[in-house]
């Protein structure tokens, strides 16, 4: 029985790794076909995605302009209320001068 498992048991063992062996060189191909239509789905995605760059800076740029004249008329409406309270500010200094 132990000549046996000395004799067959090794030639077992390396029948399972030449199997194994197989299995994994099979299971390459297939994960290297599939990173091959992987990468091929980027590329069409990423092409995709350069073609919308033009219609993003149109809109990064009219955002950008919008935004400018918003702030202009912000600080002219700013700049006319200080002004007002300014006035008002000293034609009050003025009216407590007069009282005194």
């Amino acid at each position: 029985m132990v000549e046996f498992f000395q004799v067959y048991l090794p030639i077992c063992i390396y029948i399972l790794l030449i199997i194994l062996l197989i299995i994994c060189i099979i299971l390459g191909v297939r994960l290297i076909g599939a990173m091959d239509k992987v990468d091929e789905l980027l590329e069409n995605v990423q092409g995709k995605i350069n073609t919308l760059n033009g219609f993003f800076s149109i809109i990064d740029f009219t955002t950008d302009k919008i935004s400018a004249f918003s702030d202009r008329i912000v600080e002219l409406f700013t700049g006319l209320i200080s002004k007002f309270k300014r006035k008002k500010e000293s034609t009050e200094i003025e009216e407590e001068d007069d009282y005194e």
